[in-house]
């Protein structure tokens, strides 16, 4: 701490209480002469800055000098005696103050015998750089006026005020604004009591817990992390990107967690008013229903700012009503109007009472929903989610509402009434046919809409799968009609063709073999479950191909292969140097995160492998082959069992392959085993070091691989209750928090099925880096 009477110069530090944070002069670049005082992580070898006091005042030499003055102020003197920063605190003076660096990185100006933070003259926490650290409140004090908000620096080199904000805006609906100067980038639409609703990705996690707090006093945002060994922190890079990291101590280097901005339905109001972003389509904007393009000439240029027009105006007439949405990002609600305990049905009346009101929607959206948001004027920035979404009640006119129902109607009555009177019809023919064929089929497991082990050959395949359907004959073309030059390999589903389409995109085709282990089940199933996942470490279904007895998926093309073809292979895994391998192994642990606890359907993917885990052109991992996965809906328990065991024995946990019993857990034991592939060479007698593949051990980060190792040794427990969950191992592999002890591995059963003997006299090998003792494997 600074005493009243002392001052810190240029060379001289002070340092937190618990040794997390030092404060000192210090420059960006080891070439610049600029000095600044500023506040950096203390335990980080790199010394990441996160606050700096005159970031547009630099001192260009080593004179500077810290101290308080006027018992009252902190202020950065240059060599001239004159102030170059100012805390400029108000108030009277007082006498015996310090200013203390606290241990959450917080400089603070107190008096010596008061540590009530409500009675600091001035802190830090106050006037935020571009890092938002635990325990900050970012918002507005609504009593004061005063706004802590994020400033990006000007260059990675350059602390001073760059040209990007991240600030809380209290109009209307609260809700956080990115601006490039005065433009804005990027809204995090409004807090719905999960999260903000332009921030799906924002979700209960194991290393920090958020809270946004609304009152007649303050509105703000905070975080604090839930386990002391993490370090994290979310920073406003100089790109404009809201962005945050956790700190990886064996990589020494910063680990992105998360992107506030995902793809670009996320650029503020890029479909302009009454328009909805789709990343999925092409294009991605569109008009709401009820509207069409204003311009239509530039929309045909892809110009979509001018936004969409109504086809049929308000007039605030009887008839006129609401249409929902859902699944969508709100709209702007800086001009809209909230009562915090109306409820949906008040909420509509209010609305459709006020001829100005264009729609309405839930303010809270836990425990059932309540609050009223209503919107006045254009609607802007507007997208759908996959996930997380929310539902909103947009106006249209009588007419518009009336057409809307009646086109909806018909469409029913086409897909309900004509197959009900065929059906009729027919029935009295063939009931008897149909009973005797479901007196012989098995009893069907009523766990998922998606079944693999039932097989459908009803032909009405084609109208389930909504997916882009391509012709058999731009297939045939693509493949060179299935030519032996273009097939790139077999599987339990069938060949794989590599195709070229007419506009040069590559493609890879399974095509279902008539010889086939797996069925049109399968088939559908994989079609089902892939087709709305959307995550960068799944392969991604472009659409399929349905032709008399042909059935073919269309996949992204990888050029790299999969990633068998890589560690199985003597020459070609020596160019898999560590920190690819290190990659990888995050990257599925990423993938089966998103499907086990953050896709619209849990899915468990039940074959796992290093067949079914392809490589992009930059050696990104991409999980594959759903045609065994089970899907559950958000309120299903994420386990069951079978009579039809699938998968791969060796990937297989224990419960499943003997019981057929299957869970999350599964997937996790599929991982655990594919971490060892990755990692080790198997073999009995190994001395530490050649735990390591050879091919690596230049490359590798023995601390790293040895973490993941152990993480994989969890992950094969014999119990599945013993086994993290994905969110953990995805903690695990990108932090240093302490690592439990492993149990006994799930490779052997104690029933001694397979009539082997299971000794650890001999094998064990003592790793005195972390702790663990290490178990050597049989290769399967």
């Amino acid at each position: 701490m600074i005493l009243q009477t002392q001052s810190i110069r240029d060379g001289e530090t002070i340092v937190s209480s618990g040794g997390n944070f030092e404060l000192g002069f210090f420059s960006p670049a080891s070439n610049s002469p600029k000095r600044y005082l500023g506040i950096w992580y203390k335990e980080i070898s790199n010394g990441t800055v996160v606050w700096v006091a005159n970031r547009d005042s630099p001192l260009f030499d080593s004179s500077g000098v810290v101290k308080i003055v006027d018992q009252r102020t902190l202020v950065v003197l240059n060599g001239d005696d004159q102030a170059v920063w100012s805390s400029n605190s108000s108030g009277p003076g007082l006498g015996n103050l310090i200013a203390q660096l606290l241990d959450s990185g917080n400089l603070v100006l107190r008096q010596k015998n008061d540590s009530d933070p409500e009675n600091y003259l001035w802190q830090s926490f106050d006037y935020p750089g571009d890092t938002f650290l635990p325990g900050m409140k970012y918002g507005i004090d609504l009593v004061t006026g005063m706004n802590r908000y994020l400033t990006s620096w000007k260059s990675p080199n350059d602390p001073s005020t760059g040209e990007y904000t991240n600030r809380m805006d209290s109009n209307g609906v609260p809700q956080l604004y990115m601006r490039k100067d005065s433009e804005i980038q990027f809204r995090s639409g409004p807090w719905n009591g999960l999260r903000f609703s332009g921030m799906p990705n924002l979700k209960p996690n194991p290393i920090y817990e958020f809270q946004f707090v609304f009152t007649d006093q303050e509105v703000y945002y905070t975080y604090n992390l839930t386990d002391s060994s993490v370090v994290s922190r979310m920073v406003l890079n100089t790109n404009g990107e809201l962005q945050r990291f956790t700190w990886i101590s064996h990589t020494q280097g910063w680990n992105l967690y998360l992107t506030a901005q995902t793809d670009n339905c996320d650029r503020y109001n890029l479909c302009g008013p009454h328009g909805i972003c789709d990343i999925n389509n092409s294009p991605a904007c569109g008009c709401l229903k009820g509207f069409v393009p204003k311009f239509v000439q530039y929309w045909a240029i892809s110009d979509w700012s001018g936004g969409c027009t109504r086809k049929k105006p308000l007039d605030c007439r009887e008839g006129e009503g609401f249409l929902k949405y859902s699944g969508i990002k709100v709209p702007d609600t800086q001009n809209s109007w909230y009562n915090k305990t109306m409820n949906l049905k008040e909420c509509s009346k209010v609305c459709l009472k006020n001829c100005s009101c264009t729609a309405y929607a839930n303010m809270d959206i836990r425990n059932g929903s309540s609050g009223c948001v209503l919107w006045f004027g254009d609607l802007i920035d507007i997208r759908y989610y996959s996930e997380n979404g929310q539902d909103v009640y947009i106006r249209l006119a009588a007419s518009e509402l009336e057409a809307y129902r009646s086109s909806k109607g018909k469409k029913r009555m086409k897909l309900i009434v004509i197959p009900v009177m065929c059906a009729g019809v027919l029935a009295l023919c063939f009931i008897f046919f149909i009973l005797k064929m479901r007196s012989k089929q098995p009893m069907k497991e009523a766990i998922t809409p998606q079944n693999p082990e039932e097989d459908d050959t009803d032909g009405s395949e084609k109208t389930d799968l909504e997916l882009p359907l391509f012709d058999v004959g731009t297939i045939m073309a693509a493949t060179n009609n299935f030519s032996s030059e273009s097939k790139l390999g077999q599987g339990g589903f069938g060949p794989v063709y590599k195709g070229i389409l007419t506009d040069g995109q590559e493609i890879a085709v399974k095509r279902l073999s008539k010889r086939s282990r797996q069925g049109l089940g399968e088939f559908k199933n994989e079609v089902l479950c892939i087709s709305k996942l959307q995550h960068r470490n799944l392969v991604k279904l472009l659409g399929c191909c349905i032709h008399e007895a042909e059935r073919m998926l269309i996949y992204e093309y990888m050029p790299n292969k999969s990633l068998d073809f890589f560690i199985f292979d003597q020459r070609r895994r020596a160019t898999l140097e560590w920190p690819k391998r290190f990659w990888i192994i995050n990257g599925i642990a990423r993938g089966l995160l998103y499907l086990h606890q953050d896709s619209r359907l849990r899915i468990i993917h039940r074959d796992l492998k290093a067949s079914n885990i392809l490589l992009d052109r930059d050696m990104n991992p991409k999980i594959s082959d759903f045609g065994m996965a089970r899907s559950f809906r958000g309120d299903e328990s994420t386990e069951g069992n079978t009579n039809r065991v699938v998968g791969t024995y060796g990937y297989m946990s224990p419960e499943y392959a003997i019981d057929g019993l299957f869970s999350v857990k599964s997937d996790v034991f599929s991982f655990g085993v594919l971490v060892l592939e990755i990692a080790w060479r198997l073999s009995m007698d190994m001395k530490l070091h050649e735990l390591i593949d050879e091919s690596i051990r230049e490359s590798c980060n023995e601390a790293e691989m040895l973490r993941s190792v152990h993480v994989a040794l969890l992950c094969v427990q014999q119990s599945p209750d013993d086994r993290p969950n994905m969110s953990k191992v995805v903690l695990m592999l990108s932090s240093d928090i302490s690592l439990p002890q492993p149990k006994e591995p799930g490779f052997f059963n104690e029933r001694d099925l397979l009539d082997m003997e299971y000794s650890t006299s001999k094998n064990n090998i003592s790793i005195s880096t972390n702790g663990i003792t290490v178990t050597a494997l049989e290769g399967r």
